[in-house]
């Protein structure tokens, strides 16, 4: 039993990390994306995508698998896919606002401060937070401070936080809140088809606010098409079923360090494609935010059950 628990821990460990490379390298594909259109059409577009990708897979799973969960009612399931879809649609909607005022390499950052957050949000459900969380959250905030700092980078000139930086700290939090949904819904619901649920709900709702507010041309949405095919079937048909296939094997918190990994990913995607460069001050910026990413996730001492 031993062997089989520590076997799909590994197998879950290695999904996730897949699930930070796709979303790292995905953070190019969603700043390419919002210079040709807006944030609601992206995040309605990629998400439907998303969805239609995993139906195949559902019907395929459902023939073949004799363990496919059936066990769990259909208004359960559906309520679940909307819980989590409505808190997708918020963050995948701020992320891809900010990241056009932001570089790639600040928004994979700032997005993984929800490694942070997931802990802290859990005194809300009675977990105890350890000291080493408390660390973390001191690493971050300077993290974050020396990220936004203006100047060349070679000296301090002055604190300053855009439109871009605020909205993909806002996205941070609400990413960290779908996290725990999911992890809630888990044990109850069949994970692929929580996946495309949460999509289709994600699609819908950024699509009504699309309408409403973008009313996108054909033509700018196919000058988009690379950019929007690698975030549906990539970034979210393949990377956040994995995360939720992921996540079963591994508590929140540990599936969230691993899923943070998603940041360093995106330094490097900015820096190969899209030939951004981080000032000095900035990269060590970055590397507080690593060392609060770790310090958030040494495990506690402590006699409770605790993430």
């Amino acid at each position: 039993m031993i062997w089989l628990n520590t076997k799909m821990k590994v197998r879950s460990f290695i999904l996730l990390l897949i699930t930070a490379i796709v979303w790292g390298f995905g953070f190019v594909a969603q700043s390419s994306g919002s210079e040709t259109i807006g944030a609601f059409t992206f995040t309605c577009i990629r998400s439907l995508l998303g969805a239609a990708v995993l139906v195949p897979f559902i019907m395929i799973r459902k023939k073949t698998n004799k363990e496919y969960k059936q066990d769990c009612s259909i208004k359960h399931l559906i309520f679940a896919g909307i819980c989590c879809g409505t808190v997708l649609a918020i963050a995948q909607n701020l992320q891809q606002i900010g990241i056009h005022y932001t570089t790639v390499g600040k928004a994979g950052f700032i997005t993984a401060m929800y490694i942070v957050l997931v802990p802290i949000l859990g005194i809300f459900l009675k977990k105890k937070i350890g000291l080493f969380v408390w660390i973390g959250v001191f690493f971050a905030v300077a993290g974050l401070y020396l990220l936004n700092m203006t100047g060349s980078g070679e000296g301090l000139a002055g604190f300053s936080v855009g439109t871009g930086e605020i909205a993909v700290l806002l996205c941070a939090l609400f990413f960290a809140i779908q996290i725990i949904l999911v992890d809630h819904f888990l044990p109850t619901v069949d994970e692929v088809k929580l996946a495309a649920l949460q999509f289709l709900t994600c699609g819908i709702v950024s699509g009504i606010t699309m309408f409403i507010i973008e009313r996108p041309t054909i033509g700018q949405i196919l000058e988009a098409w690379l950019p929007i095919l690698y975030a549906g079937v990539c970034s979210t048909g393949i990377g956040y079923t994995l995360q939720i296939i992921g996540q079963k094997g591994l508590s929140p918190t540990v599936s969230s360090l691993v899923m943070s990994m998603e940041s360093v990913f995106a330094v490097v995607g900015g820096f190969l494609l899209l030939h951004e460069r981080l000032t000095v001050i900035e990269l060590i910026g970055c590397g507080l935010m690593m060392i609060a990413i770790v310090f958030a996730q040494l495990p506690q001492k402590s006699n409770n059950k605790t993430e």
